[in-house]
């Protein structure tokens, strides 16, 4: 048995992939999926805000790709939105501040479906959760996972759809968040009945440290397998 730490990388069947959009824009990313059985979930990863330095790579996902198919048995897809580049490479077309990236999430679930994939869950971090609150009710999902939400970009009227679509909606707030802090953030997603928003403690908006990172994995691991506990620390 080894310790688990930041830069861990447990078994998994990696393939780099390549997203279509229908505006004709190819997105670059990396599917990552259990050995020997099928995913049980799929979190499809939006990533921060490129033009500060987001990208699929950025290390929460990095890190869930890295242990979340051999420890909790889903399936991790990190892309690069478009414009957005990372070692993996760089996407076609320009950054639009949330609006054309409407068709790269379409893009991102339309492959998951065509590979048969189930369970589909939209994890949003920052930049991301703004793509999450405004698409992702236009497609088939179980339900949305976001991590530290600033709601810059996504209004009231985007979380009202919510209302309607029924799905869930969890909410990971950092206590120390620069943006949105975990009472403004109950007061703002109030209106989402279905919405549940969890604080952390001591923790800030870019979840820095290994102590973050396994905070919003074990969290990420209960809302998926309830009763899950926490995840390893050691494989």
């Amino acid at each position: 048995m080894e310790e688990i730490r930041a830069s861990t990388e447990l078994p998994s069947i990696l393939e780099e992939i390549e997203l279509h959009t229908k505006d004709g824009q190819a997105l670059v990313g990396e599917l990552a999926l259990p050995i020997g059985s099928e995913p049980f979930a799929t979190l499809i990863t939006l990533h921060p805000l490129p033009t500060h330095g987001g990208f699929m790579d950025s290390h929460l996902y990095r890190k869930a790709a890295n242990r979340l198919p051999a420890l909790l048995g889903v399936g991790i897809l990190r892309f690069n939105t478009r414009g957005t580049e990372s070692p993996r490479g760089k996407s076609s077309g320009s950054f639009d501040g949330g609006v054309l990236e409407e068709f790269d999430v379409a893009a991102a679930v339309e492959f998951c479906k065509s590979r048969g994939l189930k369970n589909l869950w939209i994890v949003g971090w920052s930049f991301g959760t703004e793509l999450t609150i405004k698409y992702g009710p236009d497609h088939d999902i179980a339900g949305a996972i976001l991590l530290s939400p600033p709601l810059h970009r996504a209004t009231d009227a985007d979380l009202l759809r919510w209302v309607e679509f029924g799905r869930p909606l969890h909410v990971l707030v950092p206590e120390l968040d620069d943006y949105l802090k975990p009472a403004e953030a109950k007061v703002r997603f109030g209106i989402v009945p279905q919405a549940k928003v969890y604080a952390f403690e001591g923790e800030k908006h870019l979840w820095v440290g290994e102590n973050a990172t396994r905070k919003v994995l074990n969290q990420i691991a209960e809302i998926l397998s309830p009763g899950f506990g926490e995840l390893p620390t050691s494989y």
